[in-house]
């Protein structure tokens, strides 16, 4: 019975009118000699991405020793501090109100623990505020995060413009969609795609164990949706026009990630700089060059040559989503170009795990000079896929 209704299962998730063009099966798609003759699969298949799994534990192993023997070191030679926020004073009532109760009192508790401790109402909020602040990471910490991200963003963008700008697909979109599906997956275009995939696996993975974040839900369903578009893109062999998203994408990751770097080692001139040229290569390649490019080999030139079917309308759907994504993100960076212009420095941002009194706030604003300085409650940040209000401190 169970096996009865696996099998209906799967009959109806790998319906080929759905997940192919009309008149093409499966069975054409089998696996067939590699196209210099070798063995394996001439096009991608479903199992190719269970390959992404031990990948991603690689990935996220490599971090850890990237983060430990070279990132480290990197951010002590910049004289990046390894201090954390402010700690709490002792006191064994508010810890156990905290640990055991609430980590945010409200008005009341606040009132009935000020005459339990004879202390100020602020006294008590401030106390709290640098509870939640205490264990939140360090600067270095923060640094040697982005330090990973940064290197692999910009390898992973290198290697996927050195090889599409040897593709055809790269100088003519229509090159994308001509004999579909029926393109030859080679030993580059398998490596690129699954690198991908693993990375954004072990985003997964990490997120647990990383810094944590307000934003973390939301973070946790963009990798998800990313990891899907990826799967779906490889099992339906649109991997020509995918390696152009994805590289488009990764043109402006590594950017906010130097940013971040400066901002944690203080360079703010070159922070500022730095998050200007984000700015305008994310607006370029998200406004510009994505929906002119993009979206027009995906919308009118796959329907000239191959025409629609349901998992062709399903992958557009997904992309132009992308492209109201593109938009929010767009205005919420130019949002935060212009507050600094005015302020001449970036606002609190909501989404900071590092809250502030009022009194460091005070004395922030009256030392903090750059158009992207930071204080101690962090700053926006665009992730180059997903983005909050906030840019350069994510944490």
């Amino acid at each position: 019975m169970a096996a009865a209704a696996a099998a209906l299962l799967s009959a109806w998730f790998w319906n080929e009118r759905f997940w192919l063009p009309h008149n093409v099966t499966w069975a054409d798609l089998a696996a067939a000699p590699g196209p210099e003759g070798g063995g394996g699969a001439r096009y991608p298949q479903a199992g190719h991405v269970l390959s992404a799994f031990p990948l991603a534990l690689g990935i996220f192993a490599v971090r850890l020793l990237f983060e430990r023997f070279i990132a480290k070191p990197c951010a002590i030679k910049l004289g990046v501090q390894d201090r954390g926020p402010h700690r709490a004073q002792p006191n064994a009532i508010l810890e156990k109100v905290f640990t055991s109760i609430t980590k945010c009192p409200d008005g009341r508790r606040l009132e009935g623990l000020s005459k339990q401790l004879d202390w100020d109402v602020r006294k008590i909020q401030r106390w709290f505020r640098h509870r939640r602040n205490q264990d939140k990471p360090t600067i270095l910490t923060k640094f040697c995060e982005s330090m990973w991200r940064f290197t692999f963003y910009l390898s992973i963008f290198s290697y996927g413009l050195k090889f599409i700008w040897s593709s055809p697909w790269f100088w003519d979109t229509r090159q994308c969609w001509y004999n579909y599906p029926f393109q030859p997956l080679t030993s580059s275009l398998f490596c690129y795609y699954i690198m991908e995939l693993a990375f954004y696996w072990s985003l997964m993975f990490s997120q647990f164990t990383d810094i944590k974040r307000k934003d973390f839900l939301i973070m946790f369903v963009h990798h998800l949706a990313t990891i899907g578009l990826i799967t779906f893109s490889y099992m339906n062999n649109m991997l020509r026009v995918g390696t152009l998203v994805l590289c488009l994408h990764d043109a402006s990751d590594f950017l906010l990630e130097a940013a971040k770097l400066a901002n944690y080692a203080k360079y703010q001139r070159l922070c500022d700089a730095t998050f200007i040229l984000f700015g305008v290569v994310f607006i370029v390649t998200r406004l510009g060059i994505y929906p002119f490019w993009i979206l027009n080999t995906t919308l009118f030139e796959s329907w000239e040559l191959i025409g629609p079917y349901p998992s062709w309308w399903l992958f557009n759907g997904l992309l132009v989503t992308l492209q109201v994504l593109h938009i929010i993100w767009s205005c919420l960076i130019i949002r935060i170009a212009y507050k600094a212009l005015l302020r001449g420095k970036v606002s609190k941002d909501d989404r900071s795990d590092v809250e502030s009194s009022s009194e460091e706030d005070d004395m922030t604003s009256n030392s903090t000079k750059g158009i992207f300085s930071t204080s101690s409650n962090g700053a926006n940040r665009i992730n180059g896929h997903v983005a909050s209000a906030q840019w350069a401190e994510e944490e």
